[in-house]
């Protein structure tokens, strides 16, 4: 083993660009970063298993979120916790319960709107299905077919002459896909059509969690490659600088200071009002059994939690070159320029004075530089899972995160080198 963790480099976005592909859903991001981490030593508990306290990685699994964490060696009960903090789910088009539609000869596929995502950037891209499928037996089948299925098709110009004056999508008649021809609507096609492509009974499958995404592939943009377009920046590139980080500080063969974890949650964005998301009581159980699992008390557990810090990382926006007068006039945060740490002090971001020194001294022992994200007084400020984490379970919590362009849309923006530079100022902050 090396004494030191790795230092990640371009490798790291080449990295994230095949994460990405294989994380379509939050069900496929968190399988992918569990067996990343699993290459790293660490193994899975289940929530209903008795934990013990020895040492090592553990992770737990809920659907699509994921806590991970690493007991060094002679941790105490009371000793705290550095959480990287994070959400699988991105904005999309998700299946409805009854998915077979279609009118006037052409097969559709009824979609829901999953949070509040650029509707336009959606028309007319090609776009495959993925998900899981829930069996009788109560286990689940992930399925992915990463291939043009289904086209959400924009109305000609000419039969819609104001198109470029202002488009206006009704999310319920304009947003649903085509994916054949055919007069009749039959019940229950697609979940066939997935089923049988997945080497099941269709009649076994009682439910499903199913969304579209773009299938172009991730990739590098620009005269010098320095921009990095791909699907569901937001946030998987937080997730997978996060699964990294932790690895890395897992397999440096010197122990961390303090407890580091990954928590990586589902439903962000719409809310994380769910068993899965930050709102829920996943991350605090899973902090509070590691402590009495390692024989500790309640004045442990709250020792523990005192101490404890979070980065909660998600993607922020970069100064829009068409846009400018958009952003606060004196922070203009730039791709390539270092994670950026963001701040409100209504409390829609976490980030204090305190926080801000520890972002700060995190990214001076990575040498990575960093900068400062505000919003524009006169425009509302988005949120994040860092008050949330704060608030439920009394964390000092930062909010941080890389910056980029078009965020929700189907296809996002951002430097090529900020994802391994935010990876490089995580592993320092956790160990």
């Amino acid at each position: 083993m090396s004494s030191s963790p790795t230092r990640f480099d371009r490798g790291h976005t080449d990295d994230l660009m095949t994460f990405l592909t294989a994380s379509p859903s939050p069900y496929h991001a968190v399988a992918t970063a569990a067996e990343r981490l699993e290459k790293a030593g660490f193994r899975q508990v289940e929530e209903t298993a008795a934990w013990d306290g020895t040492t090592g990685g553990r992770y737990v699994v809920r659907g699509g979120a994921i806590i991970a964490w690493y007991v060094p060696e002679g941790a105490a009960p009371h000793t705290p916790f550095r959480v990287v903090g994070a959400h699988t789910d991105s904005p999309n088009l998700r299946v409805k319960p009854r998915p077979d539609s279609g009118a006037h000869g052409w097969r559709q596929v009824a979609v829901e709107i999953y949070g509040g995502p650029l509707l336009n950037s959606w028309l007319d891209r090609d776009l495959g299905i993925a998900g899981r499928l829930s069996l009788r037996d109560g286990t689940h089948r992930l399925v992915n077919v990463d291939r043009p299925l289904l086209r959400v098709p924009q109305l000609a110009i000419h039969l819609d002459r104001g198109a470029n004056d202002g488009l206006k999508l009704d999310r319920q008649r304009h947003m649903q896909p085509i994916w054949g021809l055919g007069d009749d609507v039959r019940e229950g096609d697609l979940i066939r059509f997935l089923a049988d492509g997945a080497g099941l009974d269709a009649e076994d499958v009682t439910g499903w969690d199913l969304m579209v995404h773009s299938v172009e592939p991730p990739a590098y943009l620009g005269r010098d490659r320095e921009l990095l377009a791909a699907p569901r920046l937001d946030n998987l590139l937080s997730v997978h600088a996060g699964a990294a980080a932790l690895a890395a500080v897992a397999t440096a063969g010197t122990e961390p200071a303090h407890i580091p974890v990954l928590a990586a949650f589902d439903h962000e964005e719409n809310g994380s009002e769910s068993d899965t998301g930050a709102h829920g009581p996943l991350l605090g159980t899973v902090l509070e059994r590691s402590v009495h699992a390692r024989g500790g008390t309640y004045e442990d557990r709250a020792r523990a939690f005192a101490g404890t810090v979070c980065l909660s990382s998600d993607v922020g926006h970069a100064v829009h070159p068409n846009y400018a007068e958009r952003h606060d006039p004196t922070h203009h945060p730039r791709p390539n320029g270092g994670p950026i740490l963001k701040v409100n002090v209504n409390q829609r971001y976490a980030t204090d004075g305190s926080g801000r020194a520890v972002f700060a001294a995190a990214c001076e022992e990575a040498d990575v530089p960093w900068q400062t994200f505000v919003s524009n007084n006169d425009l509302p400020c988005g949120t994040t899972i860092g008050p949330i984490t704060a608030a439920r379970h009394g964390i000092r919590t930062v909010d941080i995160g890389v910056a980029c362009l078009s965020m929700h849309s189907a296809r996002e923006l951002c430097g090529a080198d900020d994802p391994y530079l935010l990876a490089n100022a995580l592993v320092a902050f956790l160990k």
